[in-house]
């Protein structure tokens, strides 16, 4: 439900408040005034009282629910002031210390990559923020093309690779079709990406420093592609794994490991799975066991699709790469 939502929903509940106390107050005058009714009035009595409960009960209900939404939209915005803020104030300190004196080619090279990585993770910060708006808004949603998810994967694993600066052996990257039209589906190459890169990039977070990841690329059932991501991380509570993909929402890490984001990350990639007419679930044995995150999408149909409206056929390449 989205806020304009919420604020529609207050005024009535509040309205719900009143006229049961209105009843209430009702009840016990007509009580008094009019006693010989007494049979009418006991009738009365229940019903207002069943109604009072369920009353209280919904705007417990409604209470609780707006204060652990005003919790975690508060904790997104400290997580994004923090990711936001940070780089920011590195690219500044380095930009100052150049222009404050000379410093010698190789410092300034390293000066230059470490400026670029802040500023990489700005733009990664502002695109999930900006991604997650679109991928609520189905309006949007652009005319769908073939697209083979194993190339995708390779590209969302590079971009992890670069962004974390950690070798193959600790994120490894497996084709299991046998065929390249078997890993082919139909939608948006720009948020399939997205969807998993924000998988494997939420692998390698809870992974601690213990850092073992595998993605797989995989037929699934009759008419099924998935793109699936193990880890042996931290692990996924049971209470919890019904939770992640709710947008706001952070794991608890185990082990007093501290994980930075936005929380919008998982709750992207379910919204990017009904898009396209699929599925997303989390696996895990609990905390310290690792986890496994599958995407699971039907494939693309058989034969030439025919091309959408407004773009030839000589422009639709099977993916379109994008730049972290």
């Amino acid at each position: 439900m989205t806020r304009t939502g919420h604020r529609r929903s207050i005024p009535i509940f509040i309205s719900m408040g009143i006229l049961v106390v209105a009843l209430t107050v009702a009840l016990n005058i007509g009580w008094i005034v009019i006693s010989w009714r007494e049979g009418l009035l006991l009738a009365l009595g229940v019903i207002v009282s069943l109604l009072v409960i369920a009353g209280v009960v919904l705007n417990t209900i409604f209470l609780v629910r707006e204060i652990r939404r005003n919790e975690q939209q508060d904790g997104f915005l400290n997580a994004v002031t923090h990711e936001l803020k940070t780089p920011i104030a590195s690219i500044r300190l380095y930009l100052e210390t150049l222009q404050s004196r000379e410093v010698d080619p190789a410092t300034r090279e390293e000066f230059y990559e470490t400026m670029l990585r802040d500023t990489e993770r700005l733009q990664g910060t502002i695109e999930m923020v900006l991604r997650a708006g679109a991928v609520s808004a189905s309006r949007n949603q652009r005319s769908p093309i073939r697209v083979n998810l194993a190339e995708l994967a390779a590209e969302a694993t590079e971009i992890c690779l670069r962004r974390y600066h950690i070798t193959e052996e600790q994120l490894k990257l497996t084709n299991r079709c046998a065929m390249p039209a078997q890993c082919e589906v139909l939608g948006d190459p720009d948020d399939l990406q997205a969807a998993m890169v924000n998988l494997v990039d939420n692998a390698v977070k809870y992974s601690g420093k213990n850092i073992r990841v595998v993605a797989t690329v995989q037929t699934g059932e009759a008419g099924r592609v998935q793109f699936r991501v193990s880890d042996e991380g931290v692990g996924i509570s049971r209470s919890e794994l019904g939770r992640i993909f709710k947008r706001f929402y952070r794991g608890h890490a185990a082990g007093g490991l501290r994980v930075k984001g936005t929380g919008l990350g998982l709750y992207i990639v379910r919204n990017v799975a009904k898009r396209h007419s699929g599925k997303v679930f989390a696996e895990s044995e609990g905390p310290g066991h690792g986890s496994i995150f599958t995407l699971d999408l039907p494939a693309a149909p058989r034969g030439a699709l025919p091309p959408p409206a407004g773009i030839s056929p000589t422009s639709m390449d099977t993916h379109r790469k994008v730049e972290p």
